[in-house]
């Protein structure tokens, strides 16, 4: 049922003649492209709390996504059905194994945050991202990328990481000692998450001509950025908490500007200058891990010591 569902949609994106589809791609890429760097502006000028609870949402979501890919192992649409043809570009962004969806996960954590954030005072905000979830989510489907349970199981993993997140938050807001044992906690989850995928079976189909139609290994190199991002958070909060204590400089001219330059370096990081330098060095996995790792030290750390230096001087 779900493969004939997916070709339904794409059926009706051949019969419009694909006029839709270059709107939920780019509904797609910004979801995975441009959203995970709003926690980082949250975080250094907007409200340093909800910036927090942003990026542990995000990363813990990341990291479980990660993890229940390599364990289900399902195969993308297009694999299991000759059928299934894409729409544009949008297979080249479908990294990773197919369940749960990755583009809905990120989606769905970040504008459910937004949704939690603002429902009591920016209720055409909240609205506005309970749409974006469900448009974000039906591109994946139009699209021809994932099929509706990868979907779903999305949506409603995110939903439960926000929940946990949430109340936990409450529960060890000003606790010091909760808090480094939770870092402690969260730095044996990455070992756990480390070992678990690459000691874990993989399926090894083949192609009649032999060549392997699914590589596990490639297939492991986004839980390896997500094992290395969230081992950045656990080093930076603590070093922010113990150490920094960033406050951020509300009513300073530079703010603004510095928060922008902030999330045009860690851009720039991801997409141009982790790629070609340790990614190049150390390989898809081990590469990633540390790119990631860095690009959050840089967000928690040295960014804010950035902010705090600048702002003082005007």
């Amino acid at each position: 049922m779900d493969i004939q569902y997916l070709l339904m949609l794409q059926e009706l994106r051949n019969a419009t003649g694909g006029i839709f589809d270059e709107f939920f791609n780019a509904l797609s890429k910004f979801a995975v492209d441009v959203l995970p760097f709003l926690p980082f502006v949250i975080f250094w000028g907007v409200d340093k709390k909800w910036g927090y609870f942003f990026l542990t949402t995000h990363w813990t979501g990341e990291l479980l996504n990660g993890v229940i890919k390599l364990t289900v192992c399902a195969y993308r649409p297009w694999i299991r059905s000759d059928l299934i043809e894409p729409a544009g570009d949008s297979k080249v962004a479908a990294t990773g194994y197919s369940f749960p969806s990755g583009h809905t996960r990120t989606a769905t954590t970040i504008y459910g945050d937004v949704f939690v954030w603002q429902k009591d005072r920016r209720k055409w905000l909240a609205i506005c991202c309970a749409v974006l979830i469900l448009l974000t989510g039906f591109s994946r489907n139009f699209l021809g990328v994932h099929t509706p349970q990868d979907v779903l199981v999305a949506f409603i993993e995110s939903v439960f990481v926000i929940y946990v997140v949430s109340r936990v938050s409450k529960r060890v807001e000003g606790n010091e000692k909760l808090l480094d044992i939770l870092t402690v906690v969260g730095v044996v989850a990455v070992i756990a998450a480390l070992a678990y995928i690459q000691l874990k079976h993989y399926p090894l189909d083949y192609t009649s001509d032999g060549t392997l139609l699914v590589d596990p290994q490639k297939m492991m190199n986004d839980c390896f950025k997500a094992c290395g991002a969230f081992l950045g958070l656990m080093a930076g909060s603590y070093v922010d908490r113990h150490y920094i204590h960033y406050e951020i400089p509300f009513g300073s001219k530079n703010l603004p500007v510095l928060v922008c330059v902030g999330a045009a370096i860690t851009m720039a990081w991801k997409d141009l200058f982790a790629p070609a330098t340790i990614v190049l060095a150390f390989g898809g996995h081990w590469g990633n891990f540390i790119a990631r790792f860095l690009m959050l030290i840089f967000a928690m750390v040295v960014w804010p010591l950035v902010i705090r230096k600048e702002c003082k001087q005007n």
